[in-house]
Order: C-alpha cells, then structure tokens, then sequence
C-alpha cells in the first residue's frame, strides 16, 4: 500500500536489484567472491539485528537495514572507491523514492563508510554496516574453483563452516564465532 514501509520499498525495488546483480558480475569477473543478493540480504539482516540488540529504534535499524542491503551497488562501477560511488548511487535512488533527506544522509553515509580502506563508523548506522559486512563469512560465497589461486578472501571463507556472532551483555564486546574446517 501507500505506507509500504521504506525497506519493503527498496528489497524490491527491480531497478536496485539489477545494480546490485551488475556490481556481483563485476567482481566475479575479478575473481572475488560472492556480491549479490544473498550478500546485501545477509548483510542487511546482520546490520538490522546489530541496532536492535543495541537498544536503537525502529527507525534507525530500519536504515541499518537499507544501508546493508545497498551497500555494494557502487561495485558495478569499479572495485575501487566503490563504497563513495555506491554512496551516490544510493543518493539518486533514495531521492527518486523521495526518501526523507535526513534519512538519505544517514543511509550514503554509512554507504561510503563501508570498505575497509577507508572504513569509519562516523554513526551508529555506519558501525552496524562495517561489522555487519565482515562478519558474511561462508564457503558458499567463494568462486574461485582453483585451490592454487585462493585470495586471502577465497581461504577465509572457504574454511568457514560455521559462523556467527555474539554481543557482551554489557554492549561493548562484538565477537564473531567461526568453526573453521
């Protein structure tokens, strides 16, 4: 209906969805591991829980949530500064869904805060996002067929059996769990 919430709007918005799949195409052809959608889902569910279990509002882990789900689109551009150009990518796409200003400042932010190399977690939508991102560890995002090839990335996902994380009872340690192979 009219009051679909705004993550409805977005998880299935088929013009997103097509940036996302490109930017996975992208780096497969880079021979990095998995981007897509099982990627931005994951990632997104992580980022949402990581707000709830901290006492955030609705609200904010709802942009968590968007933020997590659009995070990699800049990757159909280049691997490269793909968190700044996935951030003004989101920005055009929040603002022809006439997303409140405020809530598009929050959610590119956290965007172009992603990636390692230039990682901040300038809000607590940013933080959620970061440790959301590196915590999607599983086999079944590794393509690399060739042993002999294995990046850092193909090794460490290819050994996860298992993984998942655990926030202290006092909100101040993150851990993730991996049972390794």
């Amino acid at each position: 209906g009219t009051n679909m919430e705004l993550y409805d709007k977005i998880h299935s918005n088929e013009e997103l969805k097509t940036y996302i799949l490109a930017g996975n195409r992208v780096l497969g052809e880079l021979g990095f591991t998995e981007h897509g959608l099982a990627h931005a889902g994951t990632v997104s569910k992580m980022s949402r829980e990581i707000l709830e279990i901290l006492g955030y509002s609705d609200h904010e882990c709802e942009l968590a949530a968007i933020a997590g789900y659009m995070h990699d689109i800049g990757n159909m551009i280049n691997r490269c500064d793909h968190a700044q150009s996935g951030g003004i990518l989101a920005f055009n796409i929040l603002r022809s869904l006439e997303v409140n200003p405020k809530d598009i400042a929050m959610i590119v932010g956290a965007i172009g805060h992603h990636d390692e190399k230039t990682a901040a977690p300038v809000s607590p939508v940013a933080a959620a996002l970061i440790l959301a991102d590196k915590t999607d560890v599983r086999r079944n995002r590794v393509r690399n067929r060739d042993f002999a090839t294995f990046d850092i990335h193909d090794r460490v996902n290819y050994a996860v059996e298992e993984a998942h994380t655990e926030i202290s009872d006092d909100r101040k340690v993150f851990t993730l769990l991996i049972k390794l192979d």
